[in-house]
């Protein structure tokens, strides 16, 4: 496949070659031994720019085969430069792929079974349910219970969000991005443009101190005291400071997680507001901002219809507490996990997604808890095949790194949560022997409040 207006010999490059082409400016990557300059594609890429600079200078066959159905490929040919001449497959990457060809073509990434429909059904009835506990009782414990339905709304509508950022849920690309500014931007005030920045970059870089954003919540929580070394944050672009703040809040993290989960949404509602408002590339910015604007409207409007003020704070309280729960879900699956510095390697793409994922160990009945993500792993693998098909890949995958001697943990929910609270009083402990990085607190806290992320 010779490049574009070149008719003889297809050029051959080396891996050294390959990795001088590694900076936003110049950015070649290899797939499946070709070679492409993708600079040019760099501010179109759907998924953002920071998926292809993280990968910059290197094999990324795996990670595009993950998130690309075989129809993308044939796009790849514009941007061709070579061959790459050392080219190699290590034996996990080349069973990962077959076993994801062969997904594919048993169709299981194109069947979504009913569970898109019955959880907005499910979401539409809590809602509803929630807003006539409100308008139409006058206890204050309906009041309070309208609060935690709130929150289960909003849990489920993370699942629909994640769900549909991921691949199609409805069969319609239009109709998709409706349901996602619905049940995220405009139910839960969380802009689902934000969220995929974030989520697709913890993909590819699962468990990097330095490039996943899950894992970066100082001053509040380290998993590492390889985060004591004021490490340089490649999403965020600034350093993640182990100041004498962070030394303090880090000292007691394992007692603090809980507590900071149950209102860990009002970080996380000012990040999408500050991304949708000051980020300089956000696609349909317009729509974006006005789902967002529309939560701002109804949820205050709702709580301002109870009767005074206690009961007003009880059920903004109750509702973040409930969707606390899956903050928490969110932190089981890889804060006890292996965890490294650097940027990823595409030929170890599969050894990196298995080792630092955890999955939860349940019943099919609570899958619906769950959200599907109970399957991190084999979610990590095929990202884009829908949660009702994680529970049959599972065996295919536990073989595949028995086969290969690769890491495959899996945990009860409580053992998980011993495993992460057991991980964070590590790192607790360490961080009160650790040398500040700073002598002195931030000057502008509410700066760094705003910047604690998870």
């Amino acid at each position: 496949m010779p490049p574009p207006g070149d008719a003889g010999e297809v050029r051959m490059i080396s891996s050294k070659e390959l990795r001088a082409h590694s900076s936003p400016d110049d950015l070649w990557i290899s797939i499946s031994g070709d070679v492409y300059d993708v600079t040019p594609w760099l501010p179109h890429h759907p998924g953002g720019d920071l998926p292809l600079i993280t990968l910059a200078g290197q094999d990324a066959t795996d990670a595009f085969a993950a998130y690309h159905p075989p129809s993308a490929r044939p796009l790849l040919r514009r941007f061709l430069v070579g061959r790459l001449s050392d080219y190699a497959v290590s034996p996990a990457s080349a069973d990962y792929r077959r076993l994801l060809a062969q997904l594919s073509s048993a169709g299981l990434f194109d069947r979504v079974g009913p569970a898109p429909k019955l959880q907005l059904a499910l979401m539409a009835a809590l809602f509803c349910a929630a807003l006539h506990l409100v308008l139409a009782r006058s206890s204050a414990a309906a009041h309070l219970l309208a609060g935690g339905l709130i929150g289960f709304v909003w849990i489920q509508s993370g699942w629909m969000g994640h769900d549909s950022g991921h691949h199609r849920i409805t069969g319609h690309p239009v109709l998709d991005r409706v349901v996602q500014v619905i049940s995220g931007n405009c139910l839960t005030g969380l802009s689902i443009a934000w969220w995929k920045c974030n989520h697709n970059t913890h993909h590819l870089a699962c468990n990097s101190l330095d490039h996943d954003p899950d894992l970066q919540h100082m001053p509040l929580f380290a998993v590492s005291p390889k985060l004591f070394a004021n490490i340089w944050s490649y999403f965020y672009r600034r350093t993640l400071a182990f100041d004498a703040l962070s030394r303090f809040l880090i000292s007691y993290q394992h007692w603090t997680f809980y507590p900071v989960m149950c209102v860990a949404r009002i970080n996380l509602l000012a990040q999408s507001a500050l991304f949708v408002l000051t980020e300089k590339r956000v696609p349909q910015r317009m729509l974006e901002v006005a789902g967002v604007a529309a939560f701002w409207a109804w949820y205050p409007l709702l709580v301002s219809c109870l009767p005074n003020w206690w009961e007003r704070v009880a059920f903004v309280l109750s509702s973040f507490t409930i969707c606390g729960i899956q903050h928490v879900q969110f932190c089981l699956n890889h804060f006890s996990s292996e965890v490294y510095v650097g940027p990823p390697k595409g030929n170890d793409w599969f050894e990196k997604q298995t080792a630092g994922t955890l999955d939860i160990l349940c019943s099919p009945w609570m899958d619906w808890f769950h959200g599907g993500l109970q399957f991190q792993i084999e979610h990590h693998l095929f990202p884009r095949l829908p949660r009702c098909h994680l529970r049959k890949v599972s065996p295919f995958v536990r073989d595949l790194c028995k086969k290969h001697g690769l890491t495959y943990s899996a945990a009860s929910f409580w053992d998980a949560n011993v495993l992460t609270w057991k991980t964070l009083r590590a790192a607790a402990l360490q961080a009160r022997n650790a040398t500040s990085g700073a002598a002195l607190a931030p000057k502008n806290l509410v700066w760094e409040a705003l910047n604690t992320h998870g």
